[in-house]
């Protein structure tokens, strides 16, 4: 069995090494902010020096995330993926974590159900190359005084306080991001491996679709990946309109105490790792 140690900066290149094993987007930079959201929740598993598995997690008060469950192809099967989670899943409970979420792949979904999480909703994830038509330009780029408005606007839509994680994506990212003014809706986006990923992206109901506009404006020829509520309806038709198409799918998860989102509000997830 493999051993269950926390994760470090120098496990970075492992964790782009299994990333990139299983196709997925993240790059050093979202590795890198995983641990700075709680280096004491971010977890590796190793067999006789090798780096073969990976958790992250991040605690936003009483609501917890559990992201980056991946084990090496080779030893799949043998138990360390349900470690790590175990693991995981431990630290966060004895951290005072009421709610504990994830966004499970179909790969993943069974393990999850048996340790306790139930479905919340269902998201699929667009992607393609952002085909748009010129739209007006109705936001501009977020700044440092608009943050309490944005987290305010987020802990609305989400149920949970974020505040450290939009700030930590504005800072990582200060270029990539817009605000519908007076703050009726944000929109961050940051690069990946193989795409840009457009989330989070929250707004109220009147203001979405604007503001997903001149996101697509903004990134018009580029590829793209946006993971989107099925049940907000008129996001998904702006997915559509702007070329991309479900290419994946995603079941968000709790185990404990639910937390509600306002789907009308929640135009687009950061992404699997924190929601």
């Amino acid at each position: 069995m493999a051993d269950i140690r926390p994760m470090t900066a120098d496990d970075v290149a492992d964790g782009m090494r299994l990333k990139a094993e299983a196709g997925w987007n993240q790059i050093a930079a979202d590795w890198e902010r995983f641990l700075s959201l709680d280096r004491d929740g971010c977890f590796v598993a190793e067999c006789q020096g090798r780096v073969v598995g990976s958790v992250t997690s991040c605690r936003f008060g009483p609501v917890a995330w559990i992201a980056m469950v991946l084990v090496e192809k080779a030893r799949r099967g043998a138990g360390i993926g349900r470690n790590l989670l175990v693991h995981a899943l431990d630290h966060l409970e004895a951290a005072g974590a009421r709610s504990i979420r994830l966004d499970a792949t179909s790969l993943g979904r069974p393990l999850y159900e048996s340790l306790g999480f139930r479905v919340d909703f269902h998201l699929d994830r667009h992607s393609g190359i952002v085909e748009t038509a010129e739209a007006e330009e109705t936001s501009c780029p977020a700044r440092p005084a608009d943050l309490d408005g944005i987290a305010a606007l987020d802990r609305i839509a989400t149920g949970t306080d974020r505040r450290i994680l939009v700030d930590r994506l504005l800072r990582d990212n200060p270029l990539e991001s817009l605000v519908a003014v007076p703050i009726r809706g944000f929109a961050l986006w940051r690069p990946g491996s193989s795409a840009d990923q457009i989330g989070p992206c929250i707004a109220e109901p009147d203001a979405g679709q604007a503001l997903l506009n001149d996101v697509g404006r903004r990134l018009a020829g580029r590829r793209v990946i946006v993971d989107i509520p099925t049940d907000n309806v008129d996001a998904v038709a702006w997915a559509e309109r702007a070329g991309l198409k479900p290419s994946r799918e995603f079941w968000r998860m709790t185990r404990g105490e639910p937390v509600v989102e306002d789907l009308d509000r929640l135009w687009a997830s950061s992404g699997p790792e924190m929601g």
